[in-house]
């Protein structure tokens, strides 16, 4: 009976003393630093990461699988000065033998006003 008696849940009260250890731990501060992003501006990146994979598709003119493997990495962009986030993506795309300049105007028009993620959350 004692063992079952053990493995039933407890509440427990915290003091002031208490609350502040619970401040340091890791649980915590991994909870608040998801609070720190909004839905929307998530939602906002995956819609242009999805914008982004189907340019891709039509700028290499091929299935998934036959795409270079290129890496656009939108907080490294984010970044760059503008005049340096053009020339990052002209220098990513230049085996692309199709006109470019029509994707990276989109994906520049589509980053203005995203911020950058913390590195905790990119992982």
């Amino acid at each position: 009976m004692t063992s079952e008696a053990s493995s039933q849940p407890r509440v427990m009260f915290h003091t002031q003393e208490k609350e502040k250890e619970d401040e340091e731990c890791p649980r915590c501060t991994l909870v608040k630093l998801t609070v720190k992003y909004n839905r929307k501006d998530l939602q906002k990146r995956l819609d242009i990461e999805e914008w982004i994979e189907g340019q891709l598709h039509l700028l290499y003119d091929c299935e998934e699988d036959d795409i270079p493997q290129l890496e656009i990495d939108i907080d490294e962009l984010l970044e760059l000065p503008d005049t340096e986030q053009r020339s990052r993506l002209q220098e990513l795309l230049q085996e692309c033998a199709k006109p470019k300049e029509e994707f990276i105007n989109g994906l520049l028009y589509r980053m203005k006003g995203l911020r950058k993620m913390s590195v905790t959350l990119k992982k």
